[in-house]
């Protein structure tokens, strides 16, 4: 059995892809695959205080009740017209400047009406991959993805490729599903988790509730200097309470 899955990138909203069969995934790691070290930001987002390494990136992030909700406003294509560029439907987008190469990240996240909510590392210097994009962590009621962007979905070949989606799709998919997994997954509206992304090498773990929900290990993910940290949502408005960040070393 296959579980459907939707890659949300820059400049568009979805990207289908198809999860790999269960018989083929790697097995799972149950362990961290990290061990935490120093912590090096925290925010429950109370207060009225911002700490300035937050930025808006992608319309529409507010604070509410002690939380950050994320609401995709951009939400459908609008042609050029009028002397103005082209508007490409885009998730949410919130920024964080905080240069980590390995990492422990933890987010309560609650889905309002949102499709996915993710986790993303960036490097805007590299150009290698559009926007500077190396890997995420997607969180979706019917599963979890992890994409090396770097090396996959973002990379530059690819958005040269794109330009000729028909042609070029099997090359596309190739590259894409080489350097990307889908694990199902089963998470409710309403419902508070708690979303770990352990970046350690080129391997990336992601656990709910402590408990390990996908692993993908591929080059991308290993860049080493990984400058922004983005919270993205799509679909309608999906919440984070809290974040932490620590530094982090392999688990022995």
């Amino acid at each position: 059995m296959k579980f459907p899955a939707f890659l949300f990138v820059s400049g568009c909203i979805a990207v289908s892809a198809q999860a790999l069969d269960p018989a083929k995934q790697p097995p799972l790691p149950e362990k961290p695959i990290a061990v935490k070290k120093e912590l090096l930001f925290s925010d429950d987002f109370k207060g009225t205080e911002r700490d300035k390494r937050w930025h808006r990136v992608v319309d529409t992030f507010t604070f509410e009740n002690g939380a950050l909700k994320g609401t995709q406003t951009r939400d459908q294509n609008i042609p050029a017209a009028d002397g103005k560029p082209e508007v490409k439907a885009h998730a949410a987008v919130y920024g964080l400047e905080l240069p980590t190469k390995d990492s422990v990240v933890e987010a309560k996240i609650r889905f309002d009406g949102a499709t996915m909510i993710d986790v993303e590392f960036d490097d805007r210097k590299y150009t290698g991959s559009h926007y500077g994009h190396i890997a995420r962590a997607q969180a979706k009621l019917n599963g979890v993805t992890i994409l090396d962007e770097r090396e996959g979905t973002q990379n530059s070949r690819v958005v040269e490729l794109r330009k000729d989606p028909v042609a070029n799709k099997e090359e596309i998919n190739r590259i894409i599903g080489a350097h990307s997994i889908t694990y199902p997954a089963k998470l409710e509206p309403g419902k508070t988790y708690l979303f770990t992304v352990e970046t350690v090498g080129e391997e990336m773990r992601v656990s709910i509730d402590g408990k390990v929900a996908a692993y993908l290990k591929s080059e991308g993910i290993g860049h080493p200097t990984k400058s922004k940290i983005e919270l993205g949502v799509a679909g309608k408005s999906g919440w984070f309470e809290e974040i932490k960040v620590w530094n982090a070393e392999r688990a022995k």
